[in-house]
């Protein structure tokens, strides 16, 4: 016979650790067993039964309550692992019965009295055999006896048979302790067996009261064994006398019953009467439950009126409370001062307005109070008022702008004068302007419209200021500024005397333009920002933060000034969001505000381009650093100004340099030149003054110069070259050459000056060979003409015929070889002097003249060959003789 599952300590400890697992605490598991679960129907249909394990599970009470016992269902995760399912409390279980549709009496159900759903079917547990299911149903049974104290009802089992069983099979739980010796003992506790003992006396004792009522049935007949005709006939006999008795009974009492059936009529009428004064009364009851109802609504409208009254009355106070005008504040709309001790009092007063009409309004207002006569009036005297303090503040403002300014403008010690550059001080103007900054803030508030006007007088009463300061400081900088009287002249005369404009110092000019800047470009910077938060534009701040130009003032402030801590009427900060519009609202404002001003700087520029053309690569430098610390900032006008100098300086600068090509190009027409051109080492000059002056990012503006003036200094030496075809080479040859020389060191840091020094090379190297190869022609004609015509042939017919060609016999050859080299001490004596003879700088002679024996040796070299070649054991003077010839000059 197979092991029990109920003896698997395996499963045993599997089972206690789900449970532990679940977040049970002190739960024991007293009994396991492997079950298959069912529903009937299901296994009808063809379905399998689930596997589950069915563990009895004891929690021992810690504080002297019954312990408490549970049945749990567990089943097989996919990794095979045990996990609990359901939970069910044994303390409900009221009825064990077994399935009588399974022959095998295995499958039994268990029903419990708390199911949430009594309509489904309870589950369905079958048993590997019947000792499995006796064991466990003994168990449950032994378990409710012993710690609920009650037995569940029993269906489809023999109790005697559960009984007896359960006395022939009782398994003792078996305690494995381990002896000092390893073996394992069998320990059966007294307990255990009394628990067992007393289940399968309750068993028995229901069995027994059940023998025991029927023994005594039985005990009231005495009769013999086959007497059952006897025993019937007798219960018959019994049964008609007890009818008859009880007909008898229901005789006697016909009395009584007449009695209790008059007492009944008379009780009837009594509980009409009853019944029909209690409807009197009721409808007596509803008519006063309907005049109380009238009088509780009347009572209760009566009090809803008396709340709204007294709502209404309060409203009506808030209502002509905002309506009033207080005196005070009306009289500083319509007739106050606008003097600076006044202006706390007007502020106050156009809060008080701006308040005023907002609180008639929708949002602000029930929508049911704007269309009543006296909102309206009201409406429409705040907003007389406040057209007349508009118009009041706006003239005030307009003409206070304009003598502010008229005061600065007749003071003259506010400017620069004779001896004394004065640094523009714009701190005292703002703070006058700024005693007002609220109340513009107000005025846009209460009408948008009228921040036109007044901006435009603001920038016409400022432009006129900044305009006298501008043309003072201009004109005193540039008297002040000690400069060469002569202006500079570059690349022009006919000799090295054009150098006189290189050596003045002209540093003083480009300062004087850098001064110009430092003073002026940051304070229109901080005009254009006070001018944005004064005027109430709403836009982002105008000075860019860590610019290095325009992080402070330059124009006597702190840098507080420009902070002018404006706040909208309701008391919060402005924020720098703004739209294109209104951008485009403030660079039109800027034009108006500075406009004019650029012709100082234009003068300036104009000033020390007369002095110095080439400090326009300092003032290009100069102005690129300030345009570049301006590309963060919304002042347009300031940009714009910068973007037209840097342009006006450009154009001067190309125009000094178209001048300087025209000079160059002048050259073209003189007589007839030999030697080294004047501009040549004038350039190098020019180039080296030009990098000395570069700053910033005026790389591009110098290298378009250089491209320009190289490009037309070698185009008029190729024109000068052609005009004498005997000398070209030689004009090519010095000049390219001179150029190399003087740009020497600077080709090697300048890139596009090292582009035209690899130009000039190039050409130098090409002029040098046709010169070469013209002297070696002109001299052995005849030997290298031959082995010209000799070559060519080579193409056409075959090398041995050559020599049989008319022209070119070995006869010839010789000819050819006796009259060139011949004396070709002398040849090679003619051609060295002719060489020297022709060039008019003795420090390229050398280099040259090594050139020349170089290429002759090479032609030599390659007749020789051919001669080899073609006329074999023809005698001809070798290479190496050559050489050493040669090497004699």
């Amino acid at each position: 016979m197979a092991k029990s599952s109920a003896d698997d300590a395996e499963l045993r400890r599997a089972c206690a650790s789900a449970v532990a697992a679940s977040g049970a605490r002190g739960e024991e598991v007293a009994f396991s067993i492997r079950v298959a679960k069912g529903r009937g129907i299901f296994e009808k249909l063809g379905r399998l039964a689930k596997p589950r394990v069915l563990a009895l599970t004891v929690k021992q009470s810690s504080r002297g309550e019954a312990n408490k016992a549970f049945l749990r269902v567990l089943k097989y995760s996919s990794g095979a692992v045990l996990e609990p399912a359901k939970l069910y409390k044994l303390k409900h279980l009221t009825k064990v019965e077994v399935i009588s549709n399974d022959p095998s009496g295995c499958t039994f159900v268990l029903g419990f009295d708390n199911l949430r759903s009594q309509s489904v079917a309870p589950p369905q547990w079958t048993m590997r055999n019947i000792d499995d299911r006796n064991r466990l149903l003994f168990c449950i049974l032994n378990m409710c006896k012993e710690i609920l104290s009650y037995l569940p009802k029993v269906v489809g089992i023999d109790i005697v048979e559960l009984a007896l069983w359960a006395k022939e099979n009782t398994s003792t739980i078996d305690n494995q302790v381990n002896t000092q010796d390893g073996q394992e003992t069998t320990v059966v506790t007294q307990t255990e067996r009394k628990v067992t003992v007393t289940v399968e006396n309750d068993l028995v004792s229901q069995a027994k009261e059940e023998e025991e009522d029927m023994e005594a049935l039985l005990d009231t007949y005495v009769m013999g064994i086959g007497e059952a005709d006897a025993f019937s006939e007798r219960l018959k006999q019994e049964l008609v006398a007890l009818e008859a008795a009880n007909v008898y009974q229901l005789l006697e009492s016909e009395p009584i019953i007449e009695e209790v059936l008059q007492g009944l009529d008379s009780a009837s009428a009594v509980v009409d009467d009853m019944d029909e004064w209690l409807r009197i009364f009721n409808l007596k009851l509803r008519h006063m439950r309907e005049d109380i109802a009238s009088i509780e609504s009347r009572n209760n409208g009566l009090e809803m009126q008396s709340v709204n009254n007294k709502a209404l009355m309060d409203e009506l106070d808030k209502l002509i409370e905002r309506l009033r005008i207080p005196q005070e504040f009306a009289a500083s709309l319509t007739g106050g001062s606008f003097e600076e001790s006044r202006m706390l009092k007007n502020v106050e007063a156009c809060e008080w307005l701006t308040g005023a009409i907002r609180s008639l309004e929708v949002p602000n207002l029930d929508p049911c109070y704007v269309n009543m006569r006296a909102v309206r009036e009201k409406k429409a005297e705040l907003e007389k008022l406040k057209t007349t303090f508009v118009r009041r503040a706006s003239e005030f403002l307009r003409n206070y702008f304009s003598s502010l300014v008229d005061f600065m403008i007749s003071d003259k010690s506010y400017f620069s004068q004779r001896g004394q550059l004065k640094r523009p001080d714009h701190a005292d103007l703002r703070y006058k302007c700024r005693t007002y900054a609220r109340l513009l803030q107000h005025l846009k508030s209460l009408d948008k419209s009228c921040l036109g006007p007044l901006r435009k007088a603001y920038c016409h009463s400022l432009n006129l200021l900044l305009r006298r300061e501008a043309r003072e400081f201009a004109n005193e900088l540039r008297a002040s500024t000690k400069a060469p009287k002569n202006p500079a002249v570059w690349l022009e005369g006919s000799n090295g005397s054009g150098h006189n404009g290189s050596s003045a110092d002209t540093s003083t000019v480009s300062d004087a333009y850098s001064k110009m800047l430092t003073i002026f470009i940051p304070l229109l910077v901080d005009e254009s920002s006070f001018f944005a938060h004064f005027m109430c534009f709403e836009v982002p701040a105008l000075v860019p933060a860590g610019s290095p130009n325009v992080s402070k003032s330059k124009s006597g402030g702190n840098d507080a000034d420009d902070d002018l801590g404006l706040m909208d009427p309701d008391g919060n900060d402005l924020k720098p969001d703004s739209t294109s519009a209104e951008l485009g609202t403030l660079n039109e404002a800027l034009q108006e505000l500075l406009d004019g001003i650029q012709e100082d700087f234009y003068a300036v520029v104009d000033w020390a381009y007369k002095i110095d053309p080439l400090r326009c690569i300092s003032m290009h430098g100069i102005t690129e650093r300030y345009l570049s610390g301006q590309k963060a900032d919304a002042a347009g006008f300031v940009r714009k100004l910068l973007d037209d100098l840097e342009s006006r300086i450009s154009a001067q600068f190309s125009r000094f340099i178209d001048e300087a090509c025209h000079q160059i190009e002048r050259n073209e027409r003189n007589v007839r030149q030999t030697g080294i051109l004047a501009y040549i080492p004038r350039f190098a000059v020019l180039a080296s003054r030009m990098e000395q002056y570069i700053q910033g990012q005026s790389r591009d503006l110098i290298d378009k110069a250089y491209t320009k003036l190289v490009s037309t200094m070698f185009a008029t030496l190729e024109k000068i070259a052609q005009s004498d075809p005997k000398t070209a080479d030689i004009v090519l040859i010095e000049n390219y050459a001179a150029f190399q020389n003087s740009l020497y060191d600077l080709a090697n840091v300048v890139p596009t000056l090292a582009k035209f020094y690899h130009q000039a090379s190039e050409s130098y190297e090409l002029a040098c060979t046709r010169h070469i190869s013209s002297l070696i022609y002109l001299q052995f004609e005849r030997l290298f003409q031959f082995n010209r015509k000799v070559e060519e042939l080579t193409y056409t017919i075959a090398a041995e015929e050559i020599p049989f060609q008319l022209g070119l016999s070995k006869t010839d050859l010789r000819r050819v070889l006796k009259s060139s080299l011949s004396g070709i001490d002398k040849s090679i004596g003619a051609m060295y002097r002719r060489l020297q003879k022709t060039l008019t700088s003795d420090e390229l002679f050398p280099s040259l003249w090594d050139k020349c024996k170089k290429e002759f040796l090479d032609k030599y070299e390659s007749f020789v060959q051919m001669v080899t070649r073609i006329y074999a054991n023809e005698p001809i003077m070798s290479v190496a003789e050559m050489k050493d010839i040669l090497a004699t000059f």
